[in-house]
């Protein structure tokens, strides 16, 4: 049987990421050029020429500014799930922040679409060892699932040594939440990002088919993530964002959407709920 993997969107706009917090301050967000309705129809349209459904990890402010939108999403038949707020990075919140802003956003993307919120993804993957509290406040407000839990080694974010398949994890409080980790890959015994964002862009694109083969053949799920921004070479970032954050931004942003269609065409994929359903399902039989 064909594995199928889940397909993943942060709907974000470019100015929103974490990268470039130093140069564009929140109180600037109104005043900038949004371009995340664009971004996200052109992956909409690469999901529907291909009858492939994905799952949508939008902010709460997206969702008040394009309500639309996220109607457009859930109507095409894809899972709407909790990017947070306005990309705040969990630690930053604390516990009290973060139950405000996770409860507010799932609030709104319910009454925009219509549907049950189950799953959550936080800024920059920042679920780490520090801030694994922030599960149970998720189970507390009502999600049934994380994808935050990013198992490398990196200066930003990740937790080494978690699990890098689907997994229930048990929470500091000795509760269960359902986790899916993105697709990792093992290099030289080092395990390393390979299933979206940066990644998709910078690792060749053997590397990045071979993990999903690899995962594919363990005939375990993978996940693939990817944001409206990086289909959107054009974006007018500020001259003063430099160095390693503005590769790491830029790189190859006119690939991306060329590299996602390559992995559309020849691996299955899914929303991410009902991914996990099916893995969850079939360890239990």
């Amino acid at each position: 049987m064909r594995v199928r993997h889940a397909f993943t969107v942060d709907v974000e706009d470019w100015f929103q990421v974490a990268n470039l917090m130093h140069l564009i301050d929140r109180s600037e967000w109104d005043d900038m050029e949004l371009r995340v309705v664009r971004n996200t129809d052109r992956l909409l349209a690469l999901l529907g020429d291909r009858g492939v459904r994905g799952t949508f990890f939008t902010l709460g402010w997206v969702a008040e500014k394009e309500p639309g939108l996220v109607r457009r999403i859930a109507e095409q038949g894809h899972e709407i799930a909790s990017h947070g707020w306005e990309h705040s990075l969990v630690g930053t919140l604390g516990p009290d922040g973060f139950r405000a802003d996770v409860a507010r956003t799932k609030a709104v993307l319910e009454d925009t679409a219509g549907v049950e919120v189950r799953g959550f993804r936080a800024s920059t993957w920042t679920i780490c060892e520090d801030t694994l509290w922030a599960l149970d406040v998720l189970l507390e407000e009502g999600y049934r699932y994380d994808s935050s839990i990013f198992p490398v080694r990196h200066p930003d974010y990740g937790l080494p040594g978690a699990p890098r398949l689907p997994h229930r994890r048990t929470t500091p409080a000795g509760a269960e939440i359902s986790e899916f980790p993105p697709l990792t890959w093992k290099v030289l015994g080092r395990t390393v990002g390979a299933g979206g964002g940066g990644y998709l862009r910078m690792l060749p694109m053997a590397l990045t088919k071979a993990a999903f083969r690899a995962r594919g053949r363990d005939g375990a799920p993978g996940c693939l993530y990817v944001h409206p921004w990086e289909v959107d070479p054009d974006q007018p970032l500020p001259e003063a964002f430099k160095g390693i954050g503005r590769f790491r931004h830029t790189v190859r942003l006119d690939r991306t959407e060329e590299r996602l269609a390559t992995l559309l065409d020849e691996f299955a994929f899914g929303p991410m709920g009902d991914v996990l359903d099916e893995w969850e399902a079939t360890a239990r039989a």
